[in-house]
């Protein structure tokens, strides 16, 4: 079975939608959920599906120890869901190809430093931009240039809020993460 870790800092709805996925299967299994926040509702989410979810520090992410834990953990991937800490270059080299973000554009448009969430969306309905979606890709040291994997495309128009591109975006998010994530782990990716 292969395992999984899972590094969110938010709600966890990504978190929570592909241990879902691959509970109902017997290719991999998410075995630890860690968080950078220690009030992030994900950790009310792995509670409740009895995942293990840790918080930890600034610290602990700068100094080696969080790498050391993933070292010892041995994860097939390493998932990036809403995690919204640059990736240093020391995890990178640890894991290579093995760390996997989804990003809420096609990227490289609307990708870098600060662009997250709502910021994206926003940045996308102030352009008008006739399409918007999603970007799987590796992580390397800089924010959202790594290797993309895959992007699925949603069509946006002039009346979309940017909650409506959101929601658009998210439907994207929850379809096509968890089967890229399998794909990669049966060597299809």
């Amino acid at each position: 079975m292969k395992k999984l870790i899972i590094l969110a800092s938010g709600s966890g709805s990504n978190a929570e939608n592909i241990i879902t996925y691959f509970n109902s299967g017997n290719l991999a299994k998410v075995s630890l959920v860690l968080t950078n926040k220690s009030d992030a509702k994900v950790l009310q989410r792995c509670e409740r599906l009895n995942i293990p979810a840790f918080y930890f520090n600034k610290a602990a992410f700068q100094y080696g120890t969080l790498l050391s834990l993933l070292r010892h953990e041995n994860p097939d991937l390493i998932l990036l869901a809403g995690f919204l800490w640059k990736i240093p270059s020391s995890f990178v080299e640890a894991f290579p190809n093995k760390i996997i973000n989804i990003h809420p554009a096609l990227l490289p448009k609307y990708g870098g430093k600060g662009m997250y969430g709502n910021r994206v969306h926003e940045a996308v309905r102030a352009n008008s931009e006739k399409e918007t979606g999603i970007t799987i890709h590796y992580v390397n040291e800089h924010y959202d240039e790594g290797a993309i994997i895959h992007q699925e495309k949603v069509a946006l128009n002039s009346e979309d809020s940017i909650e409506s591109i959101a929601k658009k975006v998210h439907e994207l998010e929850y379809e096509h993460y968890p089967k890229v994530i399998e794909k990669l782990l049966l060597g299809d990716g």
